[in-house]
């Protein structure tokens, strides 16, 4: 996503937060540092790296925009992945019931993007023994029962709130005013 820029704007919403937000997705950032939560995805780039891209030569931007597709629907019907319960990722989405969305290429969005008046962002985040809560490099102070556990902060867009939820509860809640 390149095109994008950085998906991370303090206190606002970045083009990838944007877009997301346009077609109604929820984000999940992981903690920093950690891809070992984001397994499936990252095993995915493993697989991308390792089987078409440093197997099939190519020679332009062009090229690889249209090699690219085929082996990701050669790797979405053929993999699977224990996560997904040994489905192949095109197996569990039609299982899901869910139907992927995509921009017609004709009408895709203009950027910039306008910022979405409505959904949600979550980070999930360890608390350190200061019990500071860093988003997209804010500090916010938290709650003592928080020190050293996983937090999610959830970004409420409509509401310009980020609550703090422990276990699935709220443990507390900030003005969250976006740019």
């Amino acid at each position: 996503m390149a095109f994008f820029g950085s998906p991370i704007h303090p206190r606002g919403m970045g083009p990838l937060i944007r877009l997301c937000l346009l077609y109604g997705v929820d984000l999940w950032f992981i903690p920093p540092a950690e891809p070992w939560r984001n397994g499936v995805v990252e095993k995915f780039n493993y697989h991308y790296r390792q089987k078409f891209l440093s197997k099939v030569a190519m020679t332009s931007e062009f090229e690889l925009r249209h090699a690219s597709p085929a082996y990701e629907d050669t790797h979405n019907s053929t993999y699977r992945y224990s996560k997904i319960k040994g489905q192949t990722p095109l197996k569990a989405l039609a299982r899901s019931g869910r139907q992927l969305i995509f921009p017609h290429r004709n009408k895709a969005p203009q950027y910039p993007l306008e910022k979405s008046e409505e959904g949600f962002y979550h980070l999930v985040r360890f608390i350190r023994s200061d019990r500071k809560l860093n988003i997209f490099g804010e500090m916010f102070s938290v709650p003592s029962e928080t020190q050293y556990e996983y937090v999610v902060a959830t970004i409420d867009v409509k509401e310009q709130t980020l609550k703090l939820f422990l276990d699935n509860i709220q443990v507390e809640e900030y003005k969250y005013r976006l740019r």
